[in-house]
């Protein structure tokens, strides 16, 4: 968990801006949920690895003697948690207030969420994410709506040439079907699949046998993976076909072809997605298409998402198709370092002691009432460190006052 200095939080905030504007442009509103949610919600075997690493909250009123006898049952100790993500939230959130929702819900949730991460770097055990959900929709208009307004904000940041990687949960399926692997040994092949960008097809196998995997279905897997590579395929059905074994359902082929022509749409382009049939993302609860946003100046995945079609169904009791897009805000700051906003204009107003308050503070207003951003600072002995200190904090220009000084007379300088 981190502090941030001004300079950082304004950055950020800028940042935040951004991302809302280009989501409520794109047709979604805003909403807010609380920090902390039902234990049983939180650990109900949709969120992967990330239920491992909830903070749990004690329960109120516990005596020492109630604690020691509930040692070896962590829901017995505690009854809330602090949320490790705002998709559990969200399907709480609709299934509590859907009465009051339009049938199909744009949802946009922009808060900081907890993970009991290992300190590391780039690891945080706070850090916000940016989601946009949709509920309601099944169709593949909803995964293009998401994907478009996430290209969008990239651009808008100065971040053009995003692609997005799709896959499908269905396919991978499929496709472990077809490779002839049990359905019970299926959750720790996909674990294995999902590491093929670190270890290799080679390194896939020999962990898949280590793992005792069906020795047939992994020597089909192997056979695939040995096969003519076709990375440079198109977004459309042959080019999806050529990249999966024979044998995956149409319906699935034809789902991912429509959202590649609905995208090309709406960005008036050829579609930015690229198939991977090994894209797996480890939540549980993803039931349809799976998505990460990826930049060419970077070896990381900037943001992802999917469809979770029975998370809702948890709470409501009925399903409800919903998918949703987070983009990783902490690693989008981190690739703008040196953002700033350029259209904003701030000064610093260096004045002597002697110089009336009142006198200071009606140059002050006049400033602000014309948008500017505007600090008093009174001149110390070290001006030069009061600048470069004023610079890091956002600052632009600055300009010294006298008991004489007016508005018109005061002459702005730049900073840095």
């Amino acid at each position: 968990m981190r502090d941030f200095l001004p300079a950082d939080k304004a950055r950020r905030e800028r940042v935040l801006a951004v991302i809302r504007e280009r989501y409520r442009a794109h047709g979604f509103d805003e909403i807010e949920t609380p920090v902390m949610e039902e234990y049983s919600r939180l650990h109900s075997g949709m969120g992967g690895d990330n239920e491992k690493l909830s903070f749990s909250i004690l329960k109120r009123g516990m005596d020492a003697e109630a604690i020691r006898a509930a040692a070896d049952d962590p829901a017995a100790l505690a009854d809330l948690g602090l949320r490790y993500d705002l998709t559990v939230p969200l399907a709480r959130f609709y299934a509590t207030n859907r009465a009051q929702l339009p049938t199909v819900f744009r949802a946009i949730q922009m808060a900081p969420v907890w993970r009991a991460e290992r300190p590391q770097k780039g690891r945080y055990r706070q850090f916000v994410q940016c989601d946009i959900d949709i509920i309601g929709d099944a169709s593949a208009r909803a995964e293009a709506e998401l994907m478009t307004a996430s290209l969008d904000v990239l651009d808008a940041l100065g971040l053009e040439g995003g692609i997005v990687r799709v896959n499908d949960r269905r396919a991978l399926d499929a496709m472990l079907d077809v490779f002839g692997f049990a359905a019970d040994e299926r959750p720790g092949v996909l674990i294995t699949i999902d590491k093929l960008d670190k270890i290799g097809p080679s390194g896939v196998v020999a962990e898949l046998r280590d793992r005792g995997a069906t020795a047939a279905a992994v020597d089909a897997f192997a056979a695939y993976l040995d096969r003519p590579s076709g990375d440079d395929a198109g977004f459309d059905a042959s080019g999806i076909r050529a990249a999966l074994p024979a044998g995956i359902p149409d319906e699935i082929v034809d789902h991912l072809v429509a959202l590649g022509e609905t995208v090309a749409a709406a960005r008036g382009a050829e579609a930015p997605l690229r198939f991977d049939p090994f894209l797996v993302r480890g939540m549980g609860y993803y039931t349809g298409t799976i998505f990460e946003l990826a930049h060419p100046s970077v070896d990381y995945s900037l943001g992802g998402g999917g469809r979770y079609d029975g998370m809702i169904g948890r709470f409501l009791g009925q399903d409800v198709p919903a998918v949703g897009f987070s983009i990783g805000f902490e690693r989008i700051v981190d690739l703008l370092q040196d953002a700033d906003d350029g259209d904003e204009r701030s000064v610093v107003l260096v004045h002597d002691r002697d110089v009336p308050l009142a006198h200071l503070l009606r140059i002050k207003a006049a400033l602000v009432a014309e948008g500017a951003r505007v600090r008093l600072e009174q001149r110390p002995k070290n001006f030069k460190a009061l600048l470069e200190r004023s610079s890091a904090d956002g600052y632009t220009s600055f300009a010294t006052v006298g008991a004489e000084t007016t508005v018109e007379s005061l002459e702005m300088k730049p900073l840095g």
